[in-house]
């Protein structure tokens, strides 16, 4: 069983392991560039306090486990608290480990993708709803995200993820009314959103 920081029982290790599950808030939602947002800040950070990790979102949900010292990931942990583009911030694992799994990441970020879908261990946790599932299944889930791309980073080389390019909006979308739907969906839109401004202007 995992040692949870706090208190009554806290970490005294140099290196440690945070893992914790949100849902998106409205706030979140609502900007066209909360991913990128995320991704582009979180690299350059973690850089300097030497904190490593992967974060998954989709269907509403952000999934994130980082690794490095303990004061690194208190702070991290404060921050993530008062952040208002998620909410519902489950703790799943605040705990001493021996060495990094995704030591070659600052910041590994992904959505759902096509992929996961089709292999049979993820298929089991899909949809991705992470509160409904058992104790265990977050370390399977990461056990197979760290296997699949540890093999894309000795294929491509890269060692840090881009931010990634997409939506908040246009991802949760894409899962209700398809991508293509979804494209068209967010451009109509933007277009009322548009005609109701010069409206409003010109009245």
């Amino acid at each position: 069983m995992s040692t949870i920081n706090d208190s009554t029982n806290p970490v005294t290790t140099d290196l440690c392991q945070l893992v914790y599950i949100s849902r998106i808030t409205s706030t979140g939602l609502s900007s066209p560039s909360t991913l990128n947002d995320i991704s582009e800040t979180a690299v350059e950070r973690n850089q300097i306090d030497n904190v490593t990790g992967i974060l998954c979102y989709g269907n509403g949900y952000f999934l994130q486990c980082v690794e490095g010292s303990e004061q690194a990931l208190t702070n991290l942990k404060n921050r993530l608290l008062v952040d208002d583009r998620h909410k519902e911030l489950k703790i799943l694992d605040f705990s001493e480990i021996t060495k990094r799994r995704f030591a070659s990441w600052s910041l590994r970020s992904i959505t759902l993708e096509r992929w996961m879908t089709k292999e049979p261990e993820l298929k089991k946790l899909m949809p991705f709803k992470p509160y409904e599932w058992d104790s265990n299944e977050w370390q399977k889930f990461l056990d197979i995200l760290q296997g699949y791309y540890e093999e894309q980073t000795r294929r491509t080389g890269n060692v840090d993820t881009p931010p990634v390019k997409y939506s908040t909006l246009g991802v949760t979308l894409s899962k209700v009314v398809g991508q293509h739907q979804a494209f068209f969906l967010i451009q109509t839109i933007l277009g009322l959103m548009i005609v109701a401004t010069l409206l409003w202007l010109l009245l």
